[in-house]
Formats: structure tokens, C-alpha cells, sequence
């Protein structure tokens, strides 16, 4: 039997120039076309076995990301799905295998030059003992990245013929179970939601209230496209915070939420930017997180790591603060507060101030943007008051679409295409209906909205935000990204904040409702959101498929989004999209790259370089990770301007830690003034060291003497086959399925140094396909066809990974 993962990872090879990801100009194979073809096969392959499971046709009506996303998930829910988690999943595996023409460009073992093929060997087989231990833990993310860098150096040595070979579904799809493989690969129906809520003695009416909020999205949105995916809950109190507990199950988290009792506390200030924190490196990108809290964040030393985790993850994250009587008069000081706008605002979420009496009017915020295909049409703050018009795009696409102001002493005004209107004070208009709750004003438009260009004029004395958001499938996902050069030159994804004084490039990917031909994308740039508004145009280079390479040569001063305009064939209506996450520039750079594991009790050294591309002098460095584990690194640095200066950051994993679990570190340089700063996010993977790498063994047995030569007889006859699995001295057996066939399958207790399976099944069914799986992820199969062929009789063959490996680059070079 030869391990699965090592087949898919020699089919993910398929030949072609060793060149670097997103050329310019397409028509040659890359990295990234490579390892997309083929991972796009493997996605095909188990969302096909997964749609047979539960009874229903794996029947795609097009080739976008959503239309493939949606066919995986069934046609039984009603509801619009997206694509885009899906594509970014995509776009962050790609990322990885292009980062290793950059970040190791001189590293032997990463291309396999001047011999170091055991070298080379090592790092693909580390990378796959990561690879299962992530996903064991759940951490795709880290999944993901690892699996891109080992791609590159499995595709870097093949030669330009392509090698063709029958291959199983991917070992990492077997390892973790078909939907955990695709929760891996982003295919899932609504975006993950995180509730982070305060538990110190006068939260009971706010934690009853969030309670209530989950029961309502559960039981909502059950059976539909907008169910989440996964849920995820993080206490916090003083001076605790956490565990975080996710689960895919939602009667678990209505237990889990219905378990939080209120109590301690009493100094006013709590850990919220903590429990935050592990939320941000917890949880998927782009999750909706929802903070429950009455207290200011004690914790506030954590604001500048938050707003980078923000950037990183482009997660949304909105927060409810209530408080009553004295507590009241402490803890919502207008400093305090604005804390929290400013998170919230970053981010692309809101921030809502209401008295817990006012609470369970607010929330149906959270039923609004815990939902698939949620897109944002337009994102603007005012620092100061004054009147001014904000004209937006609706499209035929788009479904509830709903209107959020935050502020206070406002007015406003919302007009339609056709010139009808309606003001605040009319709480049900005919064009939409408005609700108020404290600082928020929710107007939700009629179901009949027309297409075409909105107004909303506003009047305020006090600053405020607006955003405008809806349901539709019609979305972008995007990085900035930044050139390098060498022998493979190409685009890297930047960690931090792109730099001042330079054209600002993004790697761009827009999603039709029936892919790239069904829209015209005509304009895309940047926008502030300040009272400075300021627009700039980007240059779009087109590179098929739906992506873009967008340049701006002059990029706003400010805190800025991006925006994007086109034509959606499929109605001939124009349409506008924002991104939310803001961001902003710096002439401070930051490099890093992790490529190895850490192991539990051993120091993990990373290499880092700064540069100041303004003034020169003293820069403080500040580092974080999320699990609290030991560091060491300089306090600050000497900079001259435009020489990188090189220092280590070392950190040390307890002991205890488990295999699999990730560690977001966070190192941030800041000027001497404060006035400039800039950030790198790293993630790193806390691996055992393992030394079985040997599969299950299956010895097999079978009768099938019945079974006629003439398969058109074969309705009244059976076979059946018994298997010994044994791990040797191996880690033993976790688990125990059927891969194929449609026959009875049993197998005996796990825990026995020998496990017997059976099955059994008729004559007309031919293939049976056994996988067992032992404790460190090594795939074993027993694997059997009664089809007569011309004296080639079925047979197992057992091979550790490395060695197929090993066999297939021998086959390539010689």
C-alpha cells in the first residue's frame, strides 16, 4: 500500500518549469497552476464522495469557487453560499509555495541544489508530520501554510514532461476525515461566529442576553446557508481569560454558553483585549466576533497587537457595552470607549453603547452578519460632525440589505434611484424600516430595493459611522503584496503595513455568481474613510481566471480601504464592493519567516530584520504570542536609514504542550516619536518528535470463488474478505473505515495488538478499499479487486512516505 499523502503530494507535482507564482501575463505553468489544478482535483474528488454519502448528485453548475462550494454543501439548504473562503484558503496555500523563492532563495534543501537531497527530504517530511498534527488540532490555517511550502519543494526538481499517475484521495482528506479536509479547504457555508464575553459579577443580564442571541442563531439558521460553520466561545474576567472552546456541533456550544455564570470581578477594568486576542489567533480568518462587555479593557498595553491580529485575520470584530449605576460612571469614560470604536472601526465591525435594558434590541446585529455571502457596499467615519451625501451601488444581487449608522445627534436622509425618500424619523417608510437602540441606527431596506445609485445624506454635530452591507455572491478577496526578485521572481504576500512613499500593490480575486465571465471589473483603488476622504485609482493588470494586479502609485494618507467596481453580466447592473479591514502605511519594514517546527521544552530561534526607510535611531520592539510562552529578544534596535539591521527572537514551547498546537507571534517596531510603527504576524507549529513514519500493515484473506467471470451474473452471488491491520511497534491504530466499496464492514476493538475487519458484499460490487489510520497520522489501506485480469491478480504493497518519494524523484531525474 503506498501512503496516500505521498501520492497526492507526487500528484501535486505534476511537471513544469520551476517558476515563480503570479507571473505576469499567464500562458506558462507556475507553482501555483500546478499545485491549484491538482488541488482542485483533490477538492473535486472528496466533495464528490461527501455529496454520495448523504444521498445527493455532486452536480456543480459552473466552475466558480461558489457554485463548486455550493454543490459540495448540497442543494438542500436554501440560501446563497460564497465562494470566497474557499478562494482565500486557496490564495494562502499558493502564498507559501511562492514565499520559498523569496524567503529561502539560497537554501539547498528548499530546491534541492548542490545535493541536498536528504536535506530536502527532511523538510517534506517534517512538513507532513506538521500537517497531520494541525489538523488533529484543528489549525488549518497552519495546515495550510506548511502544506504550501511543501509543495514547492516537492514540485521544484521535476523537468518539464508530465507524470501521469492513478492516485487515491489525498491521506490528508483520510487523516482528518472528508469534512474536516474540506473545512480545511475553506468549503463551508456561513462564515465561523465567536462570541468573547465578560463574566465578571455584574454581566448576568448582559451573558443571559448572549445566551439568548446564540440560542436564536442556532435555531434560525439551522438547515440553511447561513448556519456558521463553527462556533467559538472565549471568557473573560480579571485577571483570567479563556479556554477557548470551539466546536461544529451547536448543541455543544448552547451547553458550553449556558454553563457561564457571572461572578468576581469589581475593579472595573477587565482582560477583554486578552480574551480578544486568543479569539483573533483562534479562530478562522475572517470570522464575525462578537465582544459582550461593561468595563474598560485593563489590558489596553494590547490595543496596537489587536489592530495588527485585525489586519492579519480580517476578522470583524464588534463590541456591546452596557453598564448601570456606579459601575456605569467609571467604566464608559469617553477615552474608554473610543478604545473600542477604534477596534471596532478597524475592523470593519461596530460599536454599539446601550444600557443592558436596551441590550436585546442591539443585537440583531449579530443574526445580521452571521451570514453567508455577506458582503460590505460601503464603509465611511466622520471625526467631526457637519451634512454631507454619500451616493452607493445596488445590485441585482444583492439581498437584505441593511444600513448601520453609530453616533449620536444625527439626522439623515436615504433616497432611492427613482428619487423617493425617506427620513430618520420615519420609522416605517416606504423604503425601508429603522430601528434605534442607543449609538446604533439599523435601517433595513424593503425586499423590493431597486438597483442603481442610493443616497443617504447625513447631518450630524458629533462623529459617526456609516456602512452598508448585504447578501451576495458577487465578492473579492485580496492581499497587498510586494515584488521580489532573484531567479524566480514573483509576489509575497506583506505581513504588515505596505510602505509609505512607495506604489501600493494588491493581488486581487473577484467571484462572479457564475465565475470571472459573468462580471467586468472596470475600476478598483484605494479610499480613506476619514473626513479627508481621498480617492485613488489603482492600475489593473488582468491576469485571467478572474485575478488582478492592482497598482496605485499614490496611496492616501490615513487609515484606507479597498474599493471595487464592475458590471454583473448576468443582470446588467453595475455593482460596488468595499473591503473592511482598514489599513494603512509605514516606512519601517519588518521580515521574518518561519520554516520549521518548534518542539515542546526546546528554544526556537527566529531570525528577524528591520528596516526604516525614514529616519533613522531608536526603534522599540515589542513581541507577543498568544500562548504565553517564554521570549527573548532585543528591547529595541539602531536603525539607519534603508539598511536592514538582523536580530533573533527566541521562544520556548512548555513541555506540555501538545502536538499540533499553533503559536501567533506578533513583533512590532515603533519609533522613538510613536509617530511611525509597523508589524510581521507569524504562525508556528508546536510538533512532537516523531520517529514512526511506518503505516498500518493489513494482511488480507478472501473468498470469492463464487463471483462468475461474467460480471452481467453477478446479482445473486457474494464475497467477503477478513483483514488482520496491525501497527507493529508503531504508535497504533486510531482509527478504522471503509474507503470503498458498498458491502457490510465491521472491524473489532482498536485497542487490540490486532485488529480484525470483515466485509461482505455482493459479487456486483468488486473494489473494497479498507484505511486505518495509527496515532501520529501514518495512513495504511488494505485494498482488493475480484475484476479477472489478464495475470495481474490484486495485491497490497506497504512503503513508508519518504521511500515513495524517493522512488519517484529517482524515476524523474534518471
Amino acid at each position: 500500500m503506498v501512503s496516500l499523502l505521498g501520492v497526492t503530494l507526487l500528484a501535486l507535482t505534476l511537471s513544469a518549469p520551476a517558476m515563480a507564482f503570479f507571473p505576469i501575463g499567464g500562458g506558462v505553468s507556475t507553482h501555483v497552476s500546478i499545485t491549484g489544478t491538482a488541488l482542485l482535483q483533490k477538492i473535486t474528488e472528496t466533495c464528490k464522495a461527501v455529496a454520495e454519502a448523504a444521498g445527493h448528485e455532486f452536480k456543480p453548475t459552473g466552475s466558480s469557487p461558489g457554485e463548486l462550494v455550493q454543490a459540495c454543501l448540497g442543494p438542500t439548504a436554501p440560501g446563497d453560499v460564497s465562494g470566497a473562503k474557499f478562494q482565500s484558503a486557496l490564495q494562502e496555500i499558493y502564498t507559501q509555495n511562492g514565499l520559498v523563492d523569496r524567503d529561502f532563495v539560497n537554501s539547498a534543501p528548499h530546491h534541492f541544489n548542490s545535493e541536498a537531497f536528504l536535506e530536502g527530504r527532511g523538510l517534506i517530511t517534517e512538513g507532513m508530520v506538521a500537517i497531520k498534527a494541525n489538523i488533529g488540532k484543528e489549525n488549518f490555517k497552519a495546515a495550510r501554510e506548511t502544506l504550501g511550502r511543501v509543495l514547492h519543494t516537492l514540485q521544484v526538481r521535476q523537468e518539464n514532461k508530465t507524470k501521469k499517475k492513478k492516485h487515491k484521495r489525498d491521506n490528508i482528506a483520510v487523516r482528518s476525515g472528508d469534512h474536516d479536509f474540506l473545512r480545511m479547504m475553506g468549503i463551508a457555508r456561513s462564515s465561523v461566529v465567536c462570541f468573547v464575553i465578560d463574566t465578571t459579577g455584574s454581566m448576568s443580564d448582559d451573558i443571559e442576553e448572549a445566551r439568548s442571541v446564540v440560542y436564536d442563531l442556532i435555531d434560525s439558521k439551522k438547515g440553511t446557508q447561513d448556519e456558521p460553520s463553527e462556533y467559538i466561545l472565549v471568557p473573560f474576567n480579571d485577571p483570567d481569560f479563556g479556554p477557548m472552546i470551539r466546536t461544529t456541533d451547536p448543541n455543544k456550544m448552547k451547553t458550553e454558553i449556558s454553563k457561564l455564570r457571572a461572578q468576581g470581578g469589581g475593579d472595573t477594568p477587565e482582560m477583554c483585549l486578552s480574551g480578544l486576542q486568543l479569539a483573533l489567533t483562534g479562530a478562522p480568518s475572517s470570522s464575525n466576533i462578537y465582544v459582550f462587555t461593561d468595563a474598560i479593557a485593563k489590558d489596553i498595553a494590547l490595543k496596537d497587537t489587536i489592530v495588527a491580529l485585525m489586519r492579519s485575520t480580517k476578522s470583524v470584530v464588534s463590541f456591546f457595552m452596557t453598564a448601570t449605576g456606579s459601575r456605569k460612571r467609571r467604566s464608559l469614560a469617553a477615552a474608554s470607549f473610543e478604545d473600542y470604536k477604534d477596534l471596532a472601526l478597524a475592523s470593519g465591525g461596530q460599536a454599539i453603547r446601550v444600557s443592558k435594558s436596551e441590550l436585546p434590541q442591539a443585537t440583531d446585529i449579530v443574526l445580521d452578519t452571521s451570514t453567508s455571502a455577506l458582503v460590505t457596499v460601503l464603509q465611511r467615519a466622520r471625526i467631526a460632525g457637519g451634512q454631507e451625501t454619500f451616493p452607493y451601488l445596488l445590485d441585482q444581487s444583492l439581498k437584505n440589505i441593511t444600513i448601520y449608522i453609530t453616533g449620536t445627534s444625527l439626522t439623515f436622509t436615504l433616497t432611492n434611484p427613482a428619487g423617493a425618500t425617506q427620513s430618520n424619523s420615519e420609522t416605517s417608510g416606504k423604503l425601508g424600516t429603522i430601528q434605534t437602540v442607543g449609538n446604533l441606527w439599523r435601517i433595513r431596506l424593503n425586499a423590493d430595493t431597486q438597483s442603481g445609485t442610493w443616497k443617504i445624506e447625513i447631518k450630524s454635530s458629533q462623529p459617526y459611522t456609516l456602512k452598508v452591507t448585504g447578501q451576495s455572491t458577487i465578492t473579492f478577496v485580496y492581499d497587498f503584496v510586494e515584488k521580489f526578485t532573484g531567479p524566480h521572481s514573483g509576489y509575497a504576500v506583506l505581513s504588515g503595513r505596505p510602505q509609505e512613499g512607495q506604489p501600493a500593490t494588491l493581488m486581487l480575486s473577484v467571484i462572479g455568481r457564475k465565475g470571472p465571465s459573468s462580471i467586468t471589473v472596470e475600476e478598483a483603488g484605494l479610499i480613506t474613510l476619514s473626513s479627508s476622504e481621498a480617492v485613488t485609482n489603482g492600475a489593473m493588470t488582468d491576469m485571467g481566471n478572474g485575478d488582478f494586479l492592482v497598482t496605485v502609485d499614490a496611496v492616501p494618507e490615513g487609515e484606507f480601504v479597498l474599493f471595487l467596481k464592475g458590471t454583473d453580466k448576468l443582470s446588467n447592473t453595475k455593482f460596488q464592493r468595499q473591503s473592511t479591514t482598514q489599513m494603512s502605511v509605514s516606512k519601517v519594514i519588518i521580515q521574518a519567516a518561519v520554516d520549521s517546527s518548534a518542539e515542546p521544552g526546546e528554544a526556537f530561534k527566529l531570525p528577524f530584520s528591520i528596516m526604516s526607510m525614514g529616519a533613522g535611531g531608536k526603534y522599540t520592539i515589542n513581541a507577543r504570542n498568544d500562548r504565553d510562552f517564554p521570549m527573548t529578544y532585543p528591547n529595541s534596535l539602531s536603525l539607519s536609514t534603508g539598511q536592514y539591521v538582523n536580530s533573533t527572537l527566541t521562544i520556548t514551547p512548555s513541555s506540555a504542550t501538545e502536538s499540533g498546537t499553533d503559536v501567533t507571534l506578533t513583533i512590532e517596531a515603533k519609533s522613538e516619536s510613536g509617530v511611525d510603527s509597523n508589524y510581521a504576524v507569524l504562525r508556528l507549529s508546536v510538533i512532537t518528535k516523531i520517529t514512526d513514519f511506518i503505516p498500518p500493515k493489513c494482511e488480507m484473506s478472501v473468498l470469492a470463488d463464487n463471483c462468475p467471470k461474467d460480471v452481467l451474473q453477478c446479482g445473486p452471488f457474494r464475497w467477503e474478505l477478513s483483514a488482520n491491520l496491525t501497527d507493529g511497534n508503531g504508535s497504533g491504530i486510531k482509527s478504522v473505515s471503509l474507503n470503498q466499496g458498498n458491502g457490510t464492514f465491521t472491524h473489532t476493538t482498536l485497542d487490540a495488538s490486532v485488529v480484525n475487519a470483515y466485509y461482505n458484499a455482493s459479487c456486483c460490487s468488486q473494489i473494497v478499499e479498507i484505511v486505518a489510520v495509527d496515532e501520529v497520522g501514518n495512513v495504511g489501506t488494505c485494498y482488493h479487486s475480484i475484476i479477472r485480469s489478464a495475470g495481474f491478480p490484486a495485491t497490497t504493497l506497504s512503503m513508508p512516505v519518504w521511500l515513495c518519494f524517493l522512488v519517484s524523484v529517482f524515476v524523474v531525474r534518471f
